[in-house]
């Protein structure tokens, strides 16, 4: 039955039966988050949002709260877990844009300020060139990641300034030319961070989560209030295969990005083995 008109309606009518989120999984976008959110639905004491990516608080806010709970399961899910294995559920969703754009934590805030976070980190500079393959995989883009990076060199600054002013702008550079700037992983936690505290966020790498997995789900499952469980194996999901960097892109990334690290490391109290520099000056011509 086609609800049209209606749908609004009844998605109103149905939010008391709807279980609400406990945690949010917050990004950072092409770090594991996929594969993440596969562990976590197996996980026979949480339950996830349907599909993995809401993108509430981002893109789709003008829907409602309504429309947001309706992609939660429902309570009588949760009473039903409850009942078999005795335990509370955790009830979250995944959408790693969340942590980027600088209107979200204050949406989620005042959504519920009591969230807890988990967030999956990757080498910025690994991170950048696996966006610009996903774009050349799912968009067609037929310039080089050189001429992609120059252009949001170019573009970012003043795009960057426009969506801080107007949430309800996401034009074409942040959301596919932010090759760079979803990188700067410090200045946007601390967005998250002046408003709930730090104690409700685990912050976690991608290389923890892909060679460790099961100790890095037992840190999850102890975060989020559930048991630990023991899987026979866990299934590595979207990894791409593709050309490898150019070395010199790579070392300009690395200079790039190592200010930024640097205040993470400083923001977290933990080193990261991410790309590092090269001890020679970079030739300029």
């Amino acid at each position: 039955m086609r609800l049209g008109p209606l749908r609004p309606v009844v998605q109103r009518l149905s939010m008391p039966a709807r279980a609400r989120p406990t945690f949010l999984v917050i990004g950072a976008q092409k770090s594991g988050t996929t594969s993440l959110r596969r562990y976590l639905v197996e996980h026979p004491a949480v339950l996830c949002a349907e599909p993995k990516e809401v993108h509430y608080f981002d893109w789709k806010f003008d829907r409602g709260e309504h429309w947001y709970l309706t992609h939660y399961p429902w309570k009588s899910q949760v009473r039903d877990v409850r009942k078999s294995i005795s335990i509370e559920p955790a009830v979250g969703e995944a959408t790693p844009d969340y942590l980027f754009y600088s209107w979200v934590p204050g949406r989620v805030h005042a959504f519920d300020p009591n969230l807890r976070f988990v967030v999956l980190l990757r080498d910025p500079v690994d991170r950048a060139y696996s966006q610009f393959q996903m774009q050349v995989r799912r968009r067609g883009e037929s310039r080089s990641f050189e001429e992609v990076l120059a252009l949001e060199a170019m573009e970012w600054p003043h795009e960057h300034e426009r969506i801080h002013r107007d949430p309800d702008h996401v034009g074409t550079i942040p959301l596919h030319h932010s090759y760079v700037a979803r990188g700067l992983y410090a200045e946007q936690l601390e967005r998250w961070f002046a408003l709930f505290e730090r104690d409700r966020f685990l912050v976690l790498t991608s290389v923890e989560l892909l060679r460790d997995t099961q100790q890095t789900m037992n840190r999850i499952a102890a975060f989020l209030g559930v048991p630990e469980r023991d899987a026979e194996s866990y299934e590595r999901l979207s990894a791409g295969s593709y050309e490898p960097m150019a070395a010199d892109t790579r070392e300009h990334l690395a200079r790039l990005f190592e200010p930024h690290k640097r205040a993470l490391e400083e923001l977290l109290g933990r080193s990261f083995e991410w790309t590092r520099p090269s001890a020679t000056p970079a030739f300029r011509r």
